[in-house]
């Protein structure tokens, strides 16, 4: 696990800067500078491109991790890396053909409930195309063991350009519907950086011949489209059915809330910047054992980790709310419940990339298909009867039995479980801190009050975790800054 934690605290540091920046971007700027309908028009967009991205992207981005360390020559790389460029335009150019075509029909279709929308309908394409390619790009680099850069434009970039464009748009310099075409420009332009890079890390000889195995390469991307991004699908599902059930400004709120709750989540998204391809190899290698220390050592670490931020999170929300605009304040429930999925997630630890790095990759497609139709046919019923409580109530479902029956396929076909002994202590850790904090705060100014508190979970927690030797590895990095 050290080049995972060396590199994952890299990204954890990027991440956390990065929601630093969204969360003065989301939390402050979004909420003062542009209108609600403006606001939400954004989230709109972006969350509908994101569900697009998958489809555009051909699946390219994870089958690049799986196979790229299949390959022991430079020439079947070289034909590899050729044939991934190319497939994501066999799905891209006929999508932007049929766009266009019937580009009036499908504008008409998504502004019904919301005509603000109408206009701005074809920048879901263009977005969905320049993040498909970055994240080819990014695939690109993180095979070369080389995750820091592009998590600093995946997590840094776009948040950077959202605030001077905020700014930009307060002191008139630029117009709201001008916001949104430099932010797709800003887009592209990110995509161009990390393709300059990916190059830059191994630049190869292209070539139109295709790989040996490129019949297999053509399944995997066709069954790992949705599987690989199913998490991220079905928060953006919610934000994509929810004005087209309630007016465009409560997907602006219900985005604040889900901003939140996901804040827990960056170690993961750090650490799985390496895992994915040390997975992958372990795969490629049949190394068995070190698939299931992977497995057990990613899921108590983060699982430690963001437990840590679930719970400073959670004991903090009503505070946190007190500093937005009062028609923000309906998110707490919605906080609760995203960080729960999300926490439940990285409980598993690596688990999607065991089963989408394995010759049992097929079955995430239907999971995947399962899951964005159950969220979608439990947010048809529960956005109805309870609001955007009942987005983030059917996320929570989904994703905890979607979750459990991927641990249940792994102990079988791997005959592994991501528990360890130490499992059971710090969930009763969390469990307790969270009825312990959850239910007071001090009697001072919300802002004071966040801070206090969050240092004594924090000092608590950690001298717990401490003591109990949860994580040998987090605990080698503690005894060298910590007396106690």
């Amino acid at each position: 696990m050290g080049i995972v934690l060396k590199q994952s605290f890299r990204n954890t540091i990027i991440i956390y800067l990065g929601f630093a920046f969204g969360g003065i971007n989301a939390l402050v700027l979004y909420t003062r500078f542009l209108e609600d309908e403006y606001y939400g028009l954004v989230t709109y967009l972006l969350s509908t491109a994101n569900l697009l991205m998958p489809l555009t992207a051909f699946g390219v981005q994870y089958t690049i991790v799986k196979f790229y360390s299949s390959y022991q020559t430079k020439i079947e790389k070289d034909k590899f890396l050729s044939s991934a460029l190319l497939l994501p335009l066999f799905i891209a150019i006929p999508f932007g053909f049929v766009g266009n075509l019937f580009y009036s029909e499908i504008s008409n279709l998504l502004s019904e409930e919301n005509p603000i929308i109408k206009d701005y309908t074809f920048i879901i394409y263009l977005i969905a195309i320049a993040t498909a390619y970055f994240e080819i790009f990014h695939a690109w680099a993180k095979v070369q063991m080389q995750s820091v850069f592009g998590n600093s434009l995946k997590e840094l970039w776009n948040r950077v350009i959202v605030m001077i464009l905020l700014f930009a748009v307060f002191y008139n310099l630029i117009s709201k519907e001008e916001f949104i075409y430099y932010l797709t420009a800003c887009y592209f332009l990110r995509t161009l950086v990390m393709m300059i890079y990916a190059f830059k890390l191994y630049l190869p000889k292209f070539t139109f011949s295709f790989p040996e195995n490129f019949s297999d390469i053509l399944k995997y991307s066709g069954y790992i489209i949705l599987a690989g991004s199913a998490g991220a699908i079905l928060l953006d599902i919610d934000k994509a059915m929810l004005p087209s059930m309630e007016t465009i400004e409560i997907t602006a709120y219900y985005g604040v809330a889900v901003y939140i709750g996901s804040v827990i989540e960056a170690p993961g998204r750090a650490m799985s910047h390496i895992l994915q391809p040390l997975t992958s190899k372990a795969i490629n290698e049949d190394n068995q054992p070190e698939i299931a220390s992977l497995y057990k050592k990613s899921s108590i670490n983060l699982l430690l980790i963001c437990g840590l931020f679930f719970l400073l999170i959670n004991a903090n929300i009503k505070e946190m709310y007190l500093l937005l605009p009062e028609k923000y304040a309906g998110g707490v429930l919605v906080v609760l419940m995203i960080s729960a999925a999300k926490l439940y997630t990285m409980f598993l630890g690596n688990n999607g990339a065991i089963i989408s790095n394995s010759k049992y990759y097929r079955i995430l497609l239907p999971y995947g298909i399962m899951m964005a139709l159950s969220v979608a046919f439990l947010n048809y019923f529960l956005i109805n009867l309870i609001g955007i409580n009942g987005a983030a109530l059917s996320t929570l479902l989904v994703v905890l039995i979607a979750n459990s029956a991927k641990v249940w396929y792994v102990r079988k076909k791997f005959l592994i479980l991501p528990f360890t002994k130490k499992t059971g202590q710090l969930l009763f850790v969390i469990v307790a801190f969270f009825f312990g904090f959850y239910f007071w705060d001090f009697p001072f100014h919300p802002i004071l009050n966040i801070i206090l508190k969050s240092i004594i979970i924090t000092v608590i927690y950690v001298f717990l975790i401490k003591r109990l030797k949860i994580s040998e590895e987090i605990n080698s990095v503690l005894n060298k800054y910590l007396p106690f």
